[in-house]
């Protein structure tokens, strides 16, 4: 039977999970073993957690190494589609891939069109700065003051709270998401709001040059997770396979060797 292919890659643990999704039938988790193909949505340019190399064609980063850990648990090879923030939503919807990951956060519009997995990650938008002037934009009032250039990606929850909260200041969209912070680097616009874990990797990518302001105190708080097509096997699996990576040390490894 299907379910025994999975069975015999999961502990034994997770044997009920399964015989109880495949009376559930059609699940999109028995799809994905009979393909043999795990679809995983990612933007590729949201370093630590996803980067696309494009010389190579190839994924590399936090959620990359989570990917194909959760692929070989299942037994099926991983095949990444690239993605972007303004597309991200419609290639969820239009069945594209199996999951989304790479920094994913959960927002009531995704909920609404998927499910989430186990939160992996809690954290808040905080912004990301020269280090010069890192005194000078430590709240949303010292932000949004007119002359202040607020820099900005498209499409994703960095520009939904940038929209939400800075009414005076000087908002910039710019498309690439790996060369943004060297427009702050070069003093083309003063901080980016994004992420705490972004903010502390761009941090270490740039020393000296751009610092996180208050990376653990964020203005918000959010929770990153994996977004997953609406299939209650597919959900329980993941949900037990990240379980089963933070109780035996393969999630903090792979957190470690990107964050830390």
């Amino acid at each position: 039977m299907l379910w025994r292919r999975i069975a015999c890659c999961v502990a034994a643990s997770w044997i009920l999970v399964g015989s109880t999704a495949h009376a559930q039938s059609p699940s999109r988790l028995e799809a994905i073993v009979e393909r043999g193909t795990l679809r995983v949505g990612m933007t590729g340019d949201y370093a630590p957690f996803t980067a696309f190399d494009s010389a190579t064609s190839t994924f590399r980063g936090f959620d990359v190494d989570m990917a194909d850990g959760l692929a070989r648990t299942l037994g099926v090879r991983v095949e990444y589609v690239r993605t972007t923030w303004p597309k991200l939503t419609q290639d969820f919807t239009a069945d594209r891939f199996d999951i989304a990951m790479g920094g994913i956060s959960i927002t009531p519009e995704r909920q609404s069109k998927g499910l989430f997995s186990t939160p992996i990650m809690q954290e808040g938008k905080t912004p990301v700065a020269r280090c010069k002037d890192v005194n000078k934009y430590e709240t949303l009032t010292d932000i949004d003051r007119p002359g202040t250039r607020v820099i900005v990606n498209p499409g994703g929850t960095n520009e939904q709270f940038a929209r939400a909260h800075i009414k005076n200041a000087e908002i910039t969209i710019y498309p690439d998401n790996v060369g943004i912070f060297n427009e702050i680097a070069d003093g083309r616009a003063d901080l980016m709001i994004t992420d705490a874990s972004e903010t502390r990797y761009q941090q270490k990518l740039h020393p000296g040059v751009l610092c996180a302001v208050h990376p653990d105190q964020p203005f918000d708080h959010a929770q990153k997770a994996y977004w997953l097509q609406r299939d209650a096997a597919l959900k329980a699996f993941v949900d037990n396979w990240i379980a089963k990576a933070n109780k035996d040390g393969r999630f903090a490894k792979i957190y470690a060797a990107w964050f830390e």
